[in-house]
């Protein structure tokens, strides 16, 4: 945002709140499926590990596509692209719910990854087009809260499905959800000023210039840190979330339902830091955000796969809910900032490792749950969630 413009307060009131709501349909898209493993593998007649692609496809379509969207955001307007990719999501979904059988579902769900993949990260970049630096944070962290209610919708949506209804009927209600949310962002983008209709115009073809875009993100030795960083969070930290729901449900004996509003639990611990991240940020700084996020998210990772009983689960899932957000969002804060020219590409890329971590970290924990169970794969996630925070907070401290 030039510095003569005014902040974002004339930016349309409901603006930001607009793509919160996006950011909770693509979140619902995303995790609809974890509880619903065990009711896909009842009904295609595979392995838990196998139907977990369903969840691998997703991730792997929703961060290759970031190559494509973070450029596109640039080009034409990122505002008005997320609200065209909500229309595409509209569709994709419909398309997971008419599926006929379990490879038609993984090419629907391929699908819905990559038009998804525009939503979170360009709203990110939007935002950090138009909101000054210093206030940023909480401002991401309200838009957050979106996400965070979708994550915890998703997951109930799928265990109620898998318990009493059909796995197709999630897919029908996001399908509706994503029409009225492109409704919404269309009316709101024709009102914004003209400063939040940036675009970038550049030279030469679309794979040179897609090439031209990252290439300047990737020189940045800082942003190979924060990419590096978000890959690894998320595949240590979903190879074991994505599982957790399967766990209470085969291992302690909850039905579907119940492990999900357990699960729901993190989203109300992510609902926890966005109302107090003003207070945290002044606290803590970005370092103590980063390690004590780590921290709570590997002590309740563990507790979850160790613990003898699923009362254990309740105070554990609220709590990693807190502290991943308190370890995202920091990074999601440094993605805004590591290459402000090409904040699309940068956010955009930012977004597609750590989708591509999410799938990696998804199909490695299916393997590993078949020798191990659901127990072992998700402390050692938890290990490794540790481990990348604290390492991020160091390397911060020393810049």
């Amino acid at each position: 945002m030039p510095a003569n413009e005014p902040a974002a307060s004339v930016i349309p009131p409901l603006a930001i709140p607009a793509l919160s709501l996006a950011a909770f349909g693509s979140a619902i898209s995303l995790r609809v499926t974890d509880p619903l493993l065990p009711r896909l593998a009842s009904e295609f007649d595979m392995s838990l590990g196998s139907v977990s692609y369903v969840i691998t496809a997703f991730s792997i379509a929703y961060g290759f596509s970031q190559l494509f969207f973070g450029p596109l955001g640039d080009r034409f307007g990122k505002y008005l692209v997320i609200a065209w990719a909500c229309v595409a999501c509209t569709v994709t979904a419909l398309l997971c719910a008419l599926a006929p059988n379990y490879p038609l579902l993984i090419v629907a769900r391929l699908l819905a990854g990559a038009t998804a993949a525009a939503i979170v990260p360009l709203s990110m970049a939007w935002i950090g087009d138009v909101v000054p630096y210093d206030q940023r944070q909480p401002v991401l962290a309200q838009f957050l809260i979106g996400q965070i209610v979708g994550i915890s919708a998703g997951v109930l949506f799928g265990g109620l499905a898998g318990d009493y209804f059909s796995w197709r009927i999630p897919f029908f209600g996001i399908s509706l959800c994503f029409v009225l949310i492109a409704l919404t962002l269309f009316s709101f983008n024709r009102r914004l000023p003209a400063y939040a209709l940036t675009t970038h115009k550049a030279e030469g073809s679309a794979l040179r210039r897609m090439i031209n875009e990252f290439g300047q993100v990737l020189s940045r030795p800082w942003a190979r840190v924060v990419l590096v960083t978000v890959f690894l969070e998320g595949g240590c930290l979903y190879g074991a979330f994505a599982f957790i729901a399967s766990h209470l449900h085969r291992v302690h004996h909850l039905s579907l339902t119940n492990a999900a509003s357990l699960v729901m639990l993190f989203s109300l611990g992510g609902l926890l830091y966005a109302s107090t991240s003003r207070r945290l940020v002044r606290k803590l700084g970005e370092k103590g955000l980063t390690r004590w996020g780590g921290i709570i998210v590997a002590t309740s990772f563990l507790t979850i796969g160790l613990a003898p009983s699923w009362q254990w689960a309740i105070p554990a899932c609220f709590a990693s809910g807190m502290g991943f957000y308190m370890l995202h969002n920091t990074l999601q804060m440094n993605a805004t900032q590591m290459a402000p020219e090409r904040r699309g590409a940068a956010v955009s890329a930012f977004a597609a490792c750590f989708f591509l971590g999410q799938s990696t970290g998804v199909g490695a924990a299916g393997l590993a749950v078949g020798y191990f169970g659901t127990g072992p794969v998700i402390a050692v996630g938890a290990i490794g969630v540790l481990l990348t925070a604290l390492t991020f907070s160091h390397l911060k401290s020393a810049t």
